[in-house]
Order: C-alpha cells, then sequence, then structure tokens
C-alpha cells in the first residue's frame, strides 16, 4: 500500500478513536452530553469513501475512544481486564465500521446507519454470555428530553431518531444542500428534537400512594474488598434501621409503609446463620414495616449462592424472594470456571458462581407490588419491562456499588435509573450500601439522593402506577423491526456487491 493512503487510513482511525472519546465524555461522570452528535458525526465521516477494511478499523478506534473511558471502573479489577473488556466492546463497533463503509454509497445512507447502529447496540446488549448493554445512547441522554421517545417506542427508537438526526445533517452539510429538500431534512430533524418536549412524561396510570424508605448502611472497606468485614456491613445496616425507627417513634419522620435494604445488605446466609436471621428480623420488627432485604444466600448446592431480595415481615419473617436472573459473567459467576482459573489466578477471588434465578421479579411488599432488579440488572430492557408488565408499580434497584466508588460507575448506573423512571412511568427507588442511592420521579428528576460513603435513610411519599407505557407494549417489537431492516439493508448491499462484480468479470 501507498504511503499516502496508508497515512489517510491512520488518520481516519485518529479521528473516529477521538470521536468515539467524544461519545463517552457525552456519559456520566462528564455529562457533557452536546458532545454526542459530535462525536456519532465524526464516525459517519470517518468512513465516507472508504474500504470494508478501513471502515472496521476506523470502527475498531470509535470502540476503543468509546469503551475505555466510559468503562475504566473496570481498572478496581486490572487494567489488563479493562483493556480486555474495552477491546471485546470494541470489536461490535469494528462490525459497525465495517458495514457503514459498505452501506456509505448508498443515497438513503442516513436511515441505513441508524437502523445497523441499533442492530450493533442489541447485538452489544445480547452477546457474549446475556450481553453488556452499557453505553446505550439513552443512558447519556438522561438531561434532556430526547429520553422521552423511549417512553413512546422503547430504547432502541431513542438510538434510531438521534442516529438518523445526526446522518441527516451530515448529509446535508457534506452535500451542501441548499434546496427545498435539504431543507425539509434539516426542518424534521429539528422537529423531532423539539417535539420531544411534548411527549408524554409523569406517572402511567397513578394507583394511590405509599411512603417508602430507602436504607444506605455504608461499608467499611473500598475496591476489590468492600465486604471483608460482612459482619460489620450487615450491623451497619441494622443500626441504620434502629436510628431511622427511632426518629419515627420522636416524630421526626413520617412512618414508612415499605424499607428498602440495598442489594448485599447482608452477604451473611440468614437461612443458615441464626445470628444475622435474628438480627435483620429485630430491625424489622423495630420499623414495624415490610422490608425489602437485600442478602447472599448459599445453594443450590455446595457450590453456588444467589443474590436476592427477600421480602421480610415484622410479623412472619422471611418471606418471598426475588433471586437476580441475570449474574454479572467474571463478576458473579466464571463461565468455563475450572478451566480458566487454572491460567488467571484473581478469578479464584470469586470461588463460588451465582446461580441465575427464574423467579417473578414482582414481589408483594406489604399493599406495595413492586418491581425488583438487582445492580446492573437495570441496564437490560427485557427485565425492566418484566418488573413492570408483571405488576410492577414501584421499581426498586437494589444495588452494590461499593467496589467502583469514585471510578464514574455509580454515576452511571445511577443516569441508567433516570432513564428507566421516564420509560416506565414509575418511581424509581435506589437503594445502595453506600451511594448512589436516591428516590426518582416518572419524568426522571431525582427528588432526593444521598451522598457517597455515607450512612443515610431516605424517606419520601410517591405515587405508585398501574399503566403501562407505549414503550413498554411495543419496544421489544420496535427493537426487533429495525434490527430485522438492519440485517434486510446489509444482506441486500452485499447481494448487490456481489452481482457487481460478477458483471465486471464477465
Amino acid at each position: 500500500m501507498p504511503a499516502a493512503p496508508r497515512l489517510a487510513t491512520l488518520g481516519r482511525a485518529a479521528g473516529s478513536t477521538f470521536s468515539g472519546l467524544l461519545v463517552a465524555l457525552a456519559f456520566p461522570p462528564f455529562d457533557l452530553v452536546w458532545l454526542m452528535p459530535f462525536g456519532l458525526a465524526g464516525l459517519m465521516v470517518s468512513v465516507r469513501g472508504v474500504t470494508g477494511r478501513a471502515g472496521l478499523l476506523a470502527g475498531l478506534g470509535f470502540g476503543m475512544g468509546f469503551m475505555l473511558p466510559l468503562m475504566r471502573w473496570i481498572t478496581i479489577i486490572g487494567p489488563d481486564a479493562w483493556v480486555a473488556l474495552a477491546f471485546l466492546e470494541a470489536l461490535f463497533y469494528a462490525l459497525l465500521g465495517l458495514t457503514w463503509a459498505w452501506l456509505r454509497p448508498a443515497r438513503w445512507w442516513p436511515v441505513t446507519f441508524a437502523l445497523t447502529w441499533v442492530g450493533a447496540e442489541a447485538l452489544r446488549g445480547t452477546v457474549p454470555f446475556g450481553g453488556l448493554p452499557w453505553g446505550t445512547l439513552a443512558f447519556g441522554l438522561v438531561d434532556t428530553p430526547f429520553d422521552r421517545w423511549g417512553r413512546v417506542g422503547g430504547t432502541s427508537l431513542v438510538s434510531f431518531l438521534l442516529v438518523l438526526g445526526v446522518a441527516v445533517l451530515v448529509d446535508v452539510v457534506e452535500r451542501r444542500d441548499h434546496t427545498r429538500r435539504g431543507l425539509i431534512s434539516a426542518t424534521a430533524v429539528l422537529a423531532v428534537a423539539v417535539g420531544s418536549l411534548a411527549l408524554p412524561t409523569g406517572i402511567a396510570g397513578a394507583a394511590g400512594f405509599t411512603q417508602v424508605a430507602a436504607v444506605q448502611g455504608n461499608v467499611p472497606g473500598e475496591g476489590m474488598d468492600p465486604f471483608a468485614e460482612r459482619r460489620a456491613v450487615l450491623d451497619n445496616h441494622v443500626e441504620a434501621t434502629f436510628d431511622f425507627a427511632r426518629r419515627v417513634r420522636a416524630g421526626e419522620a413520617p412512618k414508612p409503609d415499605i424499607v428498602i435494604w440495598p442489594e448485599n445488605a447482608t452477604d451473611i446466609d440468614p437461612y443458615s446463620d441464626r445470628s444475622a436471621y435474628d438480627e435483620i428480623d429485630s430491625a424489622v420488627k423495630a420499623i414495624g414495616v415490610p422490608t425489602l432485604v437485600g442478602a447472599v444466600v448459599d445453594g443450590p448446592g455446595p457450590t453456588h449462592v444467589r443474590n436476592m431480595g427477600i421480602v421480610w415481615s415484622p410479623t412472619t419473617g422471611a418471606g418471598e424472594q426475588y433471586v437476580k436472573r441475570h449474574p454479572v459473567p467474571f463478576g458473579e459467576y466464571i463461565p468455563f470456571h475450572g478451566f480458566l482459573t487454572k491460567f488467571i489466578s484473581r478469578l479464584s477471588q470469586i470461588p463460588r458462581d451465582f446461580s441465575p434465578g427464574q423467579f417473578d421479579s414482582v414481589l408483594q411488599l406489604g399493599t406495595v407490588r413492586v418491581g425488583d432488579v438487582i445492580c446492573f440488572e437495570v441496564a437490560y430492557d427485557g427485565l425492566v419491562r418484566d418488573a413492570i408488565e408483571q405488576g410492577g408499580q414501584l421499581l426498586v434497584v437494589q444495588t452494590n456499588n461499593a467496589t467502583y466508588t469514585g471510578t464514574g460507575q455509580l454515576e452511571q448506573q445511577f443516569a441508567i435509573s433516570r432513564y428507566r423512571a421516564i420509560e416506565t412511568g414509575r418511581y424509581v427507588v435506589v437503594a445502595a450500601t453506600d451511594g448512589i442511592s436516591g428516590i426518582i420521579a416518572p419524568d426522571g428528576t431525582v427528588v432526593t439522593q444521598t451522598p457517597q460513603k455515607t450512612r443515610a435513610v431516605l424517606d419520601e411519599r410517591v405515587t405508585l402506577g398501574n399503566g403501562i407505557t407505549l414503550g413498554l407494549r411495543v419496544g421489544l417489537w420496535v427493537e426487533l423491526a429495525l434490527c430485522a431492516l438492519a440485517l434486510a439493508v446489509v444482506v441486500l448491499n452485499r447481494w448487490e456487491a456481489r452481482r457487481s462484480i460478477a458483471r465486471i468479470e464477465a
């Protein structure tokens, strides 16, 4: 290859990497959301008039520029794990860059770009090991009205409309289109953006009120070993609940109807450790209302544990359970455990795999039907959809982010919870071990939240919802339709390319 084309390819790759960085900076904790369209536009420009191989390289650069800063919280596990995960996720954008290079010459490339972006996000959120949807565009747009499109069409519609709008504007600018057609195209993009202000927000089907309290007990450790003192973590949540109960009796705080403890509030199995059971039971009796307790419980068998939310009654004790359905690969379980631990010693820090649950994610907590998701599960459309469609009147996110304090992960997950409030038309209660705990209104605004690394109890009167938003009803079908169209346009493009080659050879 001549030096000039090689330098041009490398220059495009550098430009696309910078574009990925711009998109990453749109997400928490940076929150420079206005950079997102410029980052997307940069990738679109970088694949203009290039070969598939150059598009692949541009997409890979974009993916690394996006994923490395976005997921820097993985450095807590190790820099090698951080780079490896970022590279794995960047491969999906490499595939996207390849297809965009193929599709760019077509007249309707803005539409095909938007379709294939949705396809790439869907694929990345599915494989491998259940996927990782971290970095889905909607999760970076919670401080804009644009996320309201998720309420009417689901998460994929947000990505589709944003990428389409950016692509249309790039097309108009590139062609210097001052015609009526260019004006109409630019006006349509503006109408979609401004039109989001008119989309509905607020509770979906108001069904009364409840007074909810979320307990953040705090943890003593940091980094990879925040739960070294497991008893201290449990004690902190018990003591925080006792303190809050005293405030209620003194008339300093309203009596709650329900209480939420976070994920891993007890890493000591209350079913096998009587002292842990009694300690939790005494705290729940003190506050006197049903409490959702996050616990790690032994079984099934000696090699597995379960991450669950337990409905704890002040009169009958432990009852209904929700077991986390999507354990985190390499965090809560090790794929190919026996094989990989021979070569990667750090994996021995997870001696027992977390077993996935098969249970309904909706729990009866007193008079309230609570849709429960645990930690990273809030990022998965299907799990949140189930929690609401199965009857959840309030969405609860039990989480333990203690390992990632100070890395940006807490802010990113909290932003996802805010998006879920908009999408579902529900109040969202986030209960974290050491932050960020918060109560989020159905329009995505934060009613109240805690500082990190503190003991606190949040209590608010919230509206319950019984309605199902249009985004939840049709979101999966919108995503499937867009993905099917994306696959169709790529297949058609490759078929036409082969026909062209055959004609030339003939």
